[in-house]
Order: C-alpha cells, then structure tokens, then sequence
C-alpha cells in the first residue's frame, strides 16, 4: 500500500480525534488503566458502535497524554491493507511522530494475520491496545496467535449506571428513600428499557444509526468476512433471532421455518451473529455436558434499542425486555448463564455458575399481580431450588418489592432498576 495513502489516513483521523467528545467513564475504564501496566496486548472487544475507541481514548488521556500511534482500520481505503503493509504503516508513523512504543489499533480484526505484527513488535518492548467487533478476539486462538501476551476486555453498550450518567443524573447516597428521585430513576429506567445503550444512538436518538449497525454486522462483518453467497437466509435468520429474544428455539425447527436445507448452515449463521456480539446463546443447564449441547438454545439480544429498531414485533412484550436487561447485566459479571427446566417442567429464566457449585437463581416478572403468574414463577424456583439445594432466590420485576418465605426457603422481589444499581450478585 502506498505510503501517501497511509499519511493522509494518519491525519485525517488524528484531526478527527481532535474533535471527539470525552465520553462519560466506562465502567470498565478502570481494569484497562490497571492493565496499561502491563506489558500485554490489552484487547478490547464488542459490538459495532459500543464506545470501544472512546474507551481508548480515555485510557490514552488519562494514562498516556501523548506518545502513541494511532490509527483506525474501519476506513474504506484500507480495503487492501495486508499484514505485508504493517512495515509501511510503522514508517510512516516514524517519519511523522519520531519513534514511539505504545500502539492504539482499532478494528484490528480487518486486517489479517495482524498478530504477526504484533508479536514482532511485542519482542521489542511496544505496548499495544486493540480493539475488534468479533469475539473471536477473545477466543483460544487469540492466546496462540498472541503467544499468550494478551488481557481481554469485553465492552457492551451503556449500563443503566452508565445511561444515568449520559444524562447527567447522578444518584444521591440515600437517592432510593427519596421520592422524587426514585420516580426520576424510573423515568429514566423507562427510556433505558426501550431505548437501550448504544452511545450514538441515545446522542441523536434515530432509529436509521440502530439499523445501520444491524446493516454493518450482516454485510460487512459477517457476508464479506466469511465470503458467504446466499444472503436472504442469513438476513432472515438475524431478524428471527432478534425478534425472538428470551425464547427457546432448535436449529433443526429454524432450518424448517428459513427453509435452509442443511443445519449445519443455520449453526454456523448463529454462530456468526454471536461472534459479532449481535446475540448470545444460552443453553439449558445440565450436570451432563451432552445434554447441555443437546438441549434448545434461549436467545437474547446484545440491545434493547437495537432489537426495538430492527426486529419484527407486533407488540412489545414488557417482561422479554425486562429479561434481556437482566442478561445483559449478568452477562457483565458471569462466565456461566443458563436456562433451567426443573425434573417436573418448570423453567427458570437464569442459573449463574461460579466455581462447581455456587449457583444462583433468577426469574424475571412483568409483575406479580396476576395470581396464576406469581404462583408458575415461584413454584419454579422452589422446585429449583431444592433440587440444587439453594436457600434463596431472586424474582426481579418492574416495580415490586418485597420477600417470600416458603418452604424454608427465602425468595427476594425487588425491581429490575434498583437490581441493576446495587451491582447484583447473582442471587442477591
């Protein structure tokens, strides 16, 4: 690649970064300011438009000022960029800031064999920070391909902390006693809810930048990536997932309903949607791994706003908006989600697993007031419970608040908001 391409990329986009507006501070600012200590590759990974190079540029700010390369492969003269043209890139760089040690490289994954790269500069002491929107920057492959030099960090779109932020209300000590700023709280919930967190969206809040990130994951991260030919399949396969959040479904029932002949096919679409981070598949658990693969797969959708933008709905469903949030949050904390059916049938919506068996339990509710509803969600996780041998559980609605002892047993109700800022535990 020519190297007056490469300079006039260089500072075009560092003119750019001029003008970018600070941000409000991750939450996960904090673990990537700690890992600049390291000598480590720091990977940062998510989905489109999450705020992956504002977190950088945080991190440059407070840790760095100055003393970085920068430079950013979501640009459409890179098409052609190749791990060849690194050398190049690194001239450049030399020839405009004088040598430098420390690497700021977003979209990393538009360029292969970039780990080469990496790795030779690694060996001579240079420090970089990556970004990506494929969670195969996650992967165990990225140990190798890094020879292991490498922290990971994964970055949603905004927490309900972090959209309280966004719009400039902070929470008082004793904020939840007060009145007026507990209803200011649940106006805001109300809008998160709907609206989600993805920054650019909630900036200038048109539903056209939700679906043009929807757009760029389908063409750009997934068609073009894998080369695939048949696109109506895949097209139609995104919007079923995301118009069918919290529910169960099977490749096999997918595969009739797209009318795509191999199930194969369908996996391997899902798990293409699911590296781009537009969704998250989670299997019923099992002490049995094999029935864990076997069983139906819950979906659930990286945004609410996303999926209110995008997805085929003829109603909004309040509680699978409710339930997505909460996954999300959980998703945050735990490595191990699951669905649970109890020996009998019932369904619980989440098992969080930490260690072999610290367990949790947690059903999501609309409310509470309908007899029927309130009796099916705490038989459930009765019977849950004592089948995992748990003491308490958690029932998280929209705004009920209170404690059911049964059975020897305590289940705790209290509001999906106040859930989301007390920075849960699973079952707490």
């Amino acid at each position: 690649m020519q190297k007056s391409i490469l300079k006039e990329v260089i500072l075009e986009q560092e003119q750019d970064r001029q003008n970018i507006e600070p941000g409000i501070p991750r939450a996960v600012l904090d673990t990537a300011l700690k890992y600049a200590s390291l000598p480590h590759a720091v990977v940062v990974s998510g989905i489109r438009r999450c705020g992956k190079s504002t977190l950088l540029r945080q991190v440059l700010n407070k840790h760095y000022k100055t003393g970085v390369y920068s430079f950013n492969f979501e640009d459409e003269r890179l098409v052609d960029f190749s791990a060849e043209d690194f050398n190049s890139l690194y001239e450049v760089f030399l020839e405009l800031y004088g040598e430098k040690k420390v690497f700021f490289f977003d979209e990393i994954q538009n360029v292969p064999k970039w780990e080469t790269f990496v790795n030779r500069m690694q060996v001579k002491g240079c420090k970089f920070f990556l970004t990506g929107s494929n969670a195969s920057l996650l992967s165990k492959e990225l140990g190798t391909k890094l020879t292991g030099r490498n922290v990971n960090i994964e970055l949603f779109p905004f927490s309900f902390a972090e959209f309280l932020a966004f719009n400039g209300f902070q929470l008082s000590k004793n904020g939840m006693s007060l009145t007026s700023e507990r209803a200011a709280i649940k106006k805001h919930f109300a809008e998160y809810l709907s609206h989600g967190g993805m920054p650019e969206y909630l900036k200038y809040q048109q539903p056209v930048l939700l679906k043009g990130v929807y757009d760029d994951i389908l063409y750009r991260d997934i068609v073009a990536r894998y080369g695939i030919k048949q696109v109506k399949p895949l097209r139609e396969l995104g919007l079923y997932l995301i118009s069918n959040f919290g529910t169960t479904f099977s490749y096999n029932n997918l595969k009739k309903v797209l009318g795509v002949r191999s199930m194969n096919t369908i996996k391997n679409y899902a798990d293409f949607f699911e590296n781009s981070y537009l969704i998250f598949l989670v299997r019923k658990f099992s002490f049995s791994l094999k029935d864990q693969l076997a069983s139906l797969k819950k979906v659930y959708c990286i945004d609410n706003g996303l999926a209110e933008s995008v997805a085929f709905q003829f109603s909004k469903n309040k509680g699978k908006f409710l339930e997505n949030l909460v996954f999300l949050e959980l998703r945050r904390k735990f490595s191990e989600i699951y669905y649970y059916k109890t020996t009998n049938g019932l369904e619980v919506d989440f098992l969080t697993k930490s260690g072999r068996k610290d367990f949790g339990l947690i059903q999501v509710a609309d409310n509470l007031n309908n007899d029927k509803t309130r009796q099916r969600e705490v038989n459930a996780l009765l019977k849950a419970m004592d089948e995992l041998k748990l003491k308490t559980s958690l029932i998280l609605t929209e705004d009920t608040e209170e404690e059911i002892s049964q059975e020897g047993k305590v289940i705790v109700v209290k509001p999906v908001y106040k859930w989301l800022l007390e920075a849960p535990a699973a079952s707490s």
